[in-house]
């Protein structure tokens, strides 16, 4: 006999386990509640108190999956993948006899290689922070720990002083899901931290006595990169693009690379390799005595 599925409370269930088991971020829970939400309806009243069948389960699911057509690819994979983790989850903690996930099919989104900027760009934005004397020094350290730690954004954003250890050149932070890693910074960056630590009076947090608001760090990289004369929009995402891309162009490899930027699995290392490889195709045509730059 197939068994009946108390969609809302086993729902409910799912979202705790990815809170406090997964450690899932708040924006990803955000994310997930939604697209169950927009599947399933099953905040509704008249949902809420139903059990339904394995087959009106997967039948919904397919229904919603299909509402979504004229949404990105990008967009549908990231509710398939949704629906794929609820109902994985739910095989697993034998709430349906069979695994529904498996009929459910990600769409395949186009690879894109991420926006970095060159070595001289990021020397340019390095050089402009000393070329005017109002600018603040925070901007250069925000500058030098995206670019120069591989920072997310919302690491740099949150560093506390507690997790600077200048002496030994590292970073310990909380990336995604909270997991900890530690980053080794160079020289300059270190410098950079102890003279601003020395003119800042912040005992907690890096940036201030609250964390720095991202919407501020993007206006203050987006700025940067205009005082450099860059001819496209700098954003903090490109700064760390541009962290992994000249280190592997400089000869570190994918596991190095991996740890550094925090990666779970090293599928999401390899787009870089990507860059490498155009890098090197451009080498070899301006320098080979058969290419066109001879």
């Amino acid at each position: 006999m197939a068994k009946a599925f108390k969609l809302s409370e086993n729902i409910d269930k799912y979202l705790k386990y990815m809170t406090f088991i997964k450690s899932a971020s708040p924006l990803t829970i955000k994310h997930y509640s939604l697209d169950l939400m927009q599947a399933f309806n099953y905040e509704d009243p008249s949902v809420k108190a139903k059990s339904i069948s394995e087959s009106e389960l997967l039948s919904t699911a397919r229904a919603a999956f299909n509402q979504w057509a004229h949404l990105s690819l990008a967009s549908r994979n990231r509710k398939a993948a949704t629906l794929k983790s609820f109902f994985s989850w739910a095989f697993e903690e034998s709430l349906t006899e069979k695994d529904l996930s498996v009929q459910i099919t990600c769409p395949k989104v186009p690879k894109k290689l991420p926006h970095f900027v060159s070595v001289d760009e990021a020397l340019s934005v390095l050089k402009s922070f000393d070329s005017e004397t109002k600018i603040p020094l925070k901007e250069k350290v925000l500058f030098l720990l995206l670019y120069g730690g591989g920072l997310r954004v919302s690491e740099a954003c949150n560093l506390k002083w507690s997790e600077v250890q200048t002496s030994q050149k590292v970073l310990r932070v909380k990336g995604k899901g909270s997991k900890e890693r530690v980053v080794a910074l160079p020289s300059l960056t270190v410098e950079v931290l102890l003279k601003w630590k020395k003119e800042s009076s912040f005992d907690e947090y890096v940036f201030g006595e609250k964390p720095l608001n991202s919407r501020t760090a993007y206006e203050m990289v987006r700025q940067s990169g205009i005082r450099a004369g860059l001819l496209k929009p700098l954003h903090p995402h490109a700064l760390r693009h541009s962290f992994a891309t000249h280190l592997l162009s400089s000869g570190a490899n994918l596991r190095t690379l991996q740890e550094l930027l925090g990666h779970e699995s090293l599928q999401a290392t390899e787009k870089y390799t990507h860059l490498g490889i155009d890098q090197l195709a451009r080498t070899m045509e301006n320098l080979h005595p058969l290419g066109k730059g001879k």
